[in-house]
């Protein structure tokens, strides 16, 4: 690692580089069409961002562990399905990234997405070499509002937490930050200004952020 990478930003996926709320959404409302439970807008909504093993257990009552896990892979595997050849990054993602390489910023993703999805929709946008780590749900024992997911992408890129910005668009992602030690940027793709309004910069596109965004940010919190 280069001695002058002392900073770094670590963005969430889903709803901050790529768009998949209704792939997702869509996804939910097959596999509950499968296995015979409901599924609503609202509670789809209030809880993306989240990982399975907190999702299935407040849709499926008493299910075992053995049961979460088959509705999971069975859900993600038909995700996938829904996204192939149909995903792209946001507007604005790809010029930021080059920014804040260009001007040494190490680079993670801290997504409560499974690390198949993690690496497919990554290698389907042709940004996968832009990033220096990856985190999943995977890969820490609590998902977001816990710190973990940020924690872990800061102790991989051997980097103090007080150095990292996060970009969110979930609230639960912005508690993740803080909870962290960590300022956060909110995006509002999936959510609202009025439900963001914890973290210290919200903007509509990351095509409204620079890299002196992210220097100040560090500024500020040190």
């Amino acid at each position: 690692m280069k001695e002058s990478h002392n900073q770094a930003v670590i963005f969430d996926l889903d709803g901050v580089l790529v768009n998949t709320g209704e792939f997702h959404k869509q996804s939910w409302y097959d596999l509950a069409e499968q296995e015979g439970f409901s599924v609503t807008d609202e509670f789809f909504y209030r809880t993306f961002g989240m990982q399975n093993y907190q999702i299935i257990p407040q849709l499926v009552k008493d299910i075992t562990p053995d049961e979460l896990d088959r509705m999971s892979v069975w859900k993600e595997a038909r995700f996938r399905e829904l996204i192939r050849g149909r995903l792209k990054l946001l507007d604005g993602a790809k010029t930021l990234l080059a920014n804040l390489k260009a001007n040494q910023y190490l680079l993670a993703v801290g997504s409560s997405a499974p690390k198949v999805n993690l690496k497919f929709m990554l290698t389907e946008t042709g940004a996968y070499d832009d990033f220096d780590t990856l985190v999943c749900g995977q890969d820490v024992k609590n998902g977001k509002p816990a710190p973990d997911t940020f924690l872990k992408a800061a102790e991989t890129l051997q980097i103090l937490p007080s150095r990292c910005v996060v970009v969110e668009d979930a609230l639960q992602g912005v508690q993740a930050a803080h909870a962290a030690g960590m300022p956060a940027v909110a995006v509002t793709t999936t959510r609202t200004r009025a439900d963001l309004w914890q973290a210290e910069r919200i903007v509509d596109s990351l095509s409204e952020l620079s890299t002196q965004d992210f220097n100040e940010l560090l500024h500020t919190s040190s």
